[in-house]
């Protein structure tokens, strides 16, 4: 079974590019935008193992800029 995680992040203004940077080097995610609205990046992860899902979505939150997060956790 396949495992995803969209992460909707709020970021220090002025940061939104950097911050998807750093999240789109982390293993395991596929795909990232910078968005508008009450979110200002949005990031996905995808994995077979639901703690490397934890471990990814817990390495995201610390990323350096980015303030709050919401995270979507999908199974296929």
């Amino acid at each position: 079974m396949a495992f995803s995680a969209y992460i909707l992040g709020v970021c220090q203004i002025g940061k939104e590019k950097e911050v998807l940077e750093r999240c789109l080097s982390i293993k395991d995610v596929v795909e990232g935008t910078v968005v508008f609205g009450e979110y200002d990046v949005i990031v996905k992860v995808v994995t077979d193992d639901v703690k490397e899902l934890s471990r990814r979505v817990e390495e995201i939150r610390r990323v350096e800029g980015l303030l709050r997060t919401a995270t979507l956790i999908s199974m296929q």
